[in-house]
């Protein structure tokens, strides 16, 4: 399974009912895209939620490679993003578990997602970062089961050697201009919120629950 993401950072005064709109019209056509597990379309608003800008960016967890790459490069949709806003760079993680938390069944359409991103330590014992990970899958695990999440994903950038953590809210978690939202692994870095306004899930009910190895 892949994650992947890209961001458009967009003008301080840029109409967002124009994204808005976009998403309207772009999500039925994912709503049912073989291989894709699901899209998170996320927007950030300057001023609201703590964030310094206005930026689209949505994030797919793809069960099928193959899909991933026809998204990408064969034509299946991202050259709509290319047309309209330029080619951006897209992030790319290994997916490494994913849990459904209690709201997945109450709440089918989630409003917030955080976003953190940290990296796995470097130093001498070369165990050390496969144990780093084993242990944020558990913290995710336990996390996970937490009200108000909805689902929750962490991957790897062996690239960058730097983790995703992401979770979808049922409800926004608790925010103050003072205070960014953790993620669902609850502590470290302070996480990014994002509004969701739709989240295609064609085959979220597909991905394996857990650790994936």
């Amino acid at each position: 399974m892949l994650a992947k993401q890209y961001e458009i950072t967009l003008p301080a005064d840029y109409d967002l009912d124009v994204i808005r709109r976009r998403i309207k019209a772009g999500a039925p056509l994912l709503d049912d895209r073989p291989g894709l597990g699901f899209k998170a379309w996320l927007l950030r608003e300057r001023g609201v939620g703590g964030s310094p800008v206005n930026q689209y960016a949505p994030l797919y967890v793809w069960r099928s490679d193959g899909e991933a790459a026809r998204f990408l490069v064969g034509g299946g949709g991202f050259e709509n993003i290319v047309r309209d806003f330029g080619r951006p760079t897209v992030q790319r993680w290994t997916v490494l578990a994913h849990f459904s938390g209690p709201a997945r069944a109450a709440v089918p359409l989630p409003s917030a997602a955080t976003r953190r991103l940290t990296a796995v330590p470097v130093g001498p014992d070369p165990a050390a970062p496969a144990a780093h990970v084993e242990q944020e899958v558990e913290r995710l695990r336990e996390a996970a089961r937490r009200p108000g999440v909805h689902t929750a994903v962490l991957a790897l950038d062996p690239g960058r050697w730097e983790l995703l953590h992401f979770t979808l809210w049922g409800t926004a978690p608790e925010h103050t201009p003072e205070h960014t939202p953790q993620d669902a692994s609850a502590d470290g870095p302070a996480a990014e919120l994002f509004a969701v306004p739709h989240l295609s899930a064609p085959e979220l009910s597909a991905l394996p629950e857990g650790r994936v190895w």
